[in-house]
C-alpha cells in the first residue's frame, strides 16, 4: 500500500474549489491507482479530520500544440472529499 504523501499528490487550488472549501468539500489530485478507501485513509491520517464521503473523477488528458507539433497533458485523477459537520483543513485554506 502506498503511503499517504503518494496518494494525496496535491490540492486543487482554483476558483471553483476555494467556494467548495466553504461547504466542506476540498479537491485533491490524487494517484491514479488510488481508491476512495486509499484516499479517505489517506486524508483523515494526514489532517485528522473525519471523512463522510470521497468522490474520485478521472480527468482526460487535453491536446496541446507547440510550435508545430502536438502533445497531451497527463491523465490525472480528481478527489472531492467530503469532510464531516465541524471539520475543517485549515492548512488549505487561501484568505
Amino acid at each position: 500500500m502506498a503511503k499517504n504523501r503518494e496518494i494525496l499528490i496535491r490540492p486543487v487550488v482554483t476558483e471553483k474549489s476555494m467556494n467548495l472549501q466553504n461547504r466542506g468539500v476540498y479537491t485533491f489530485i490524487v494517484d491514479t491507482e488510488s481508491n476512495k478507501q486509499e484516499v479517505k485513509k489517506a486524508v483523515q491520517d494526514m489532517f485528522k479530520v473525519s471523512v463522510k464521503d470521497v468522490n474520485i473523477v478521472k480527468v482526460n488528458p487535453k491536446k496541446r500544440r507547440i510550435r508545430f507539433a502536438f502533445s497531451k497533458t497527463k491523465t490525472q485523477k480528481k478527489a472531492f472529499v467530503t469532510l464531516e459537520q465541524g471539520y475543517s483543513i485549515e492548512s488549505l485554506k487561501i484568505s
